[in-house]
């Protein structure tokens, strides 16, 4: 997959877990930028992701990440892109 496919992908999963069509990451879009994103919808979106591209995070990585950009080079490196 390439990395353009993959954020495509990972911002459906977004907009679904926030329900919001508006949204549009990148990878330098944190909790910040989205108004629903607090710590309950984070473990949702984590399950998400982990479902959407068949892979888990390690509870390091969940609690380290900065943006979407480090959370789409983990997926990358999971699914070997």
């Amino acid at each position: 997959m390439e990395l353009k496919a993959l954020y495509a992908r990972l911002n459906r999963v977004f907009k679904d877990v926030f329900d919001d069509d508006s949204i549009h990451i990148t990878p330098r879009t944190t909790a910040d930028d989205i108004e629903d994103w607090d710590s309950l919808e984070h473990i949702t979106l984590i399950s998400a992701v982990e479902r959407t591209f068949k892979m888990k995070f390690k509870m390091s990585e969940v609690s380290s990440m900065k943006n979407v950009g480090e959370m789409v080079s983990i997926i990358a490196q999971r699914t070997k892109l």
